[in-house]
């Protein structure tokens, strides 16, 4: 004893040596700076000079990274499953430590095994009691990419606390939903549980993902809603070359233009490649400049699928923050450490160098995978024909005995998972995304998405398209809506040319499929294609310009398929009128027939023009089989008088007919007058339909317009929520029972027996419960309402955050 407390004394006498000399160096320091400033004299103008200076120096603030804090939890509403371990589960424990210190012993050079993090009580847990096969009720949560896609719109991303290592705690799917955040080990728990649910062969994976993958970033990746889906090419059978064909007519182009032409298209493209060369070596530099210092080394986890159930035809990889899938040769998968599922835990003992491309995902070969428990489901060893004939041969039956009570003996089953059920409820469901709102952003493009309801007009998603990287030239812009009565689906419009694409789902009150304008204006370019099922005049499509009309049908029984009307100037009037009552001049109208087999090709009309202005009609009638001329008519319209100043009705010369067989037969002048004044009823027709198509415009431009001011939304009569309708006629119908009862009491009071009078004050007493009870809550809210805004505005002032912000409101 006394030997250390000399040791003691000596040390404590270096360090008061020690402070003497530094406190000696200070004073030394510091006494030429106190003698400069006795000499200095400081007035007043330089103190100013000098506040002036400070305060032109701007310093920025660091905004601090975000980190992962833990919600705090009610830890008093958890199940004891959470708060606590059973004997079982203490002793899979056990099994785990010492699995990992066999393991550490053996590899030390890789990373300590992620088997039992903390959950939210602060009790470790094994990982692969916290995946809980669950079957959603939901259909669309049946499938894989459906499935994946709702757990990444319903959670928002946390990144791990630390890059390097997986996180310290684990949380419950239960609570992770409650949450609607979590990191990918979260992500990825939950994702697992929901699949192996609904049939998958599911796992979850510890390994280690690329920059972009661990963080979400989606910068350097296509959105695939902007990708075009492949066409598929129809190579079309060329009919074999006839004996005697006619030769094609010569060639008179000029072989020197098209030359020139050729280098001129050629030095365009090589401009532009060039360009995008350029582009892409300039985008190059930039990602070979920001390197990650961390590659390889960021932890990450996800979800494997192996082939077999659910005719899966082969492994892949799901990402939980994007829900895409990957193949397993993929670079942004760089190694994998363990996975585990809800009935055991594999280590990977193969060499990842090569990324997972090299990995045989064969978990019964405990060469490449070495399992912690002895399970009897596990997968067996995949063998080839050699090995499979050696082993039936050395496997006796003695043999096999022995091996199945050691199985039985060393086996320990996995205990099931502590979590609480999972549950999603359907308001939660339709929501998906966290406050309602998502953002994601891709290579040039931005995806929001929004939960139904919670925009005014139906919009639940908007894809913005942009010409550069920075995202600052917008290019167009596609809108998706639901739940709109008008039936409007999506909006695409594009920014440069100003068009804009409006597509409706069936049932709308105008039948309209698409609507394409540049502006809602009449007598502007536009095209509505129609449901033509839902018209009785079969209209599919209708292209309308300043100064033409074109219409084209389906499944008339007039055979009609094409009307053209083109309009003059419109005559100009001292008063005020609108394009209905001041309707635009038909100058020529032009119709398309198809074949009518019922009629002969000589009688049969295939296009038909009204020449309005020239009073002339011109009809060509359809070809005949084997005939490559048709026959043409076309009548004068003129009203002349002879030189006694008779009017002339019909003359040979006001029909001019061109007939394929002349010898067959010639229509007599009777004929023609007949058909003439047949065409002139049918020419009155044709404007009359005209100026009808221009109404239809006028009225579905007013209804569009009426459309977008109102954006209502449909409301399912099974929404009680949300139906406000269903509301004020429930409330109508218990304010007309509750009247009928008094009036019923009233007439009826004298005669009245004690058993019925019981009834109808219990019936009272409860009705005057709940208005005391809902008055009550309303005077509460009355009182409490002022004081929660007084707190919450003295929150926000007081924060720091907020104090440069609200100075401006102060």
């Amino acid at each position: 004893m006394e030997v250390l407390k000399e040791k003691v004394e000596e040390e404590e006498a270096a360090e008061r040596e020690e402070a003497a000399e530094r406190a000696e160096r200070r004073e030394k320091a510091m006494w030429p700076m106190e003698v400069q400033k006795e000499e200095s004299t400081v007035t007043q103008e330089m103190l100013r000079d000098l506040e002036r200076k400070l305060s032109e120096i701007e310093v920025s603030i660091p905004e601090k990274p975000s980190t992962f804090t833990k919600d705090p939890i009610d830890v008093s509403k958890l199940p004891l499953s959470y708060q606590s371990n059973t004997l079982k589960e203490e002793h899979l424990l056990q099994v785990a430590d010492n699995f990992s210190r066999q393991y550490s012993h053996l590899c030390p050079d890789r990373v300590p095994l992620f088997l039992h993090p903390l959950n939210e009580c602060k009790v470790p847990k094994f990982v692969s009691t916290t995946i809980r096969p669950t079957l959603m009720p939901y259909p669309e949560l049946y499938n894989w990419d459906t499935c994946a896609q709702f757990v990444s719109d319903f959670l928002s991303m946390v990144p791990l606390p630390d890059p390097l290592k997986p996180p310290p705690y684990l949380y419950s799917s239960a609570t992770v939903l409650k949450l609607q955040k979590g990191n990918c080990f979260d992500f990825s728990t939950l994702l697992c549980s929901m699949l192996i649910g609904a049939g998958y062969d599911a796992y979850c994976v510890n390994g280690y993902g690329s920059q972009e993958l661990c963080l979400m970033d989606l910068t350097r990746e296509v959105c695939p809603l902007t990708m075009k889906p492949k066409e598929a090419v129809q190579e079309e059978e060329k009919a074999p070359p006839k004996k005697y064909a006619i030769r094609p007519p010569r060639d008179l182009s000029s072989r020197f233009e098209q030359e020139q032409e050729m280098k001129r298209q050629k030095a365009i493209q090589a401009e532009e490649e060039q360009r995008l060369r350029q582009e892409e070596e300039r985008l190059m530099e930039e990602e070979s400049a920001k390197t990650d210092p961390l590659h390889g080394l960021r932890v990450h986890s996800w979800v494997l699928v192996l082939a077999g159930k659910r005719e899966v035809p082969e492994s892949f990889f799901i990402d939980p923050f994007t829900a895409r899938s990957y193949g397993k040769d993929d670079d942004h998968f760089l190694g994998i450490e363990s996975l585990w599922n809800h009935k055991n835990y594999w280590v990977n003992m193969q060499d990842c160098w090569n990324c997972c491309k090299d990995l045989v995902f064969d978990l019964g070969d405990p060469v490449k995978w070495e399992y912690m428990l002895l399970d009897t489901s596990k997968p067996l060893l995949s063998l080839t024909e050699g090995d499979d004939s050696e082993m039936s041969e050395m496997n006796d039956e003695d043999d096999v005995e022995n091996l199945g009570k050691e199985d039985e003996d060393e086996s320990f089953d996995m205990p099931p998972a502590w979590v609480e059920r999972i549950e999603i409820s359907p308001e939660a469901f339709e929501t998906r995304c966290p406050n309602g709102k998502k953002v994601i952003q891709y290579k040039r493009a931005k995806l929001e998405k929004w939960a139904p309801y919670v925009n005014t007009n139906g919009l639940v998603s908007r894809l913005t398209s942009y010409e550069d990287l920075e995202c600052t030239k917008i290019l167009e812009v596609k809108e998706w809506f639901q739940n709109r009565e008008d039936m409007l689906e999506l909006r695409h419009v594009n920014k440069i040319t100003g068009l804009i694409i409006d597509s409706f789902k069936p049932g709308h009150s105008q039948a309209l499929r698409v609507h394409s304008y540049t502006s809602m204006q009449p007598e502007r370019d536009r095209v509505m294609e129609f449901y033509e099922t839902a018209r009785v005049d079969g209209l599919i499509k209708r292209e309308e310009t300043a100064k033409t009309m074109t219409e084209y049908y389906q499944g008339r029984p007039d055979f009609l398929s094409y009307r053209h009307v083109d309009f003059g100037p419109r005559v100009k009037k001292t008063a005020l009128n609108s394009a209905e009552s001041n309707p635009r001049p038909v100058v020529k109208i032009t119709e398309r027939f198809l074949r009518n087999p019922e009629k002969p090709a000589d009688e049969d009309v295939a296009e038909r023009v009204f020449m309005i202005l020239d009073e002339r009609i011109q009809l060509r009638y359809h070809c005949r089989e084997d005939h490559i001329t048709a026959s043409k008519r076309e009548f004068l319209r003129r009203t002349e008088v002879d030189s006694k100043g008779n009017k002339i009705i019909m003359t040979p010369d006001m029909c001019i007919s061109f007939e394929v067989e002349p010898t067959e037969h010639t229509k007599k002048l009777l004929y023609q007058y007949e058909a003439m004044m047949k065409l002139k009823d049918e020419e009155k027709l044709s404007r009359h339909q005209a100026w009808e198509s221009e109404l239809e415009v006028l009225e579905i431009l007013k209804l569009r317009e009426e459309e977008e001011a109102a954006h209502a939304l449909t409301i399912s009569i099974y929404d009680t929520k949300r139906n406000e309708k269903s509301k004020e006629y429930r409330e109508a119908m218990e304010t007309q029972e509750l009247q009928k009862k008094q009036q019923w009491y009233q007439e009826n009071q004298v005669t009245l027996t004690p058993e019925d009078e019981d009834l109808y004050l219990s019936y009272c007493s409860q009705a005057m419960f709940r208005i005391r009870i809902l008055e009550q809550r309303l005077n509460r809210h009355k009182e409490l309402a002022p004081l929660k805004y007084l707190a919450l505005e003295e929150k926000l002032y007081k924060d720091p955050r907020l104090v440069e912000i609200l100075k401006v409101f102060v």
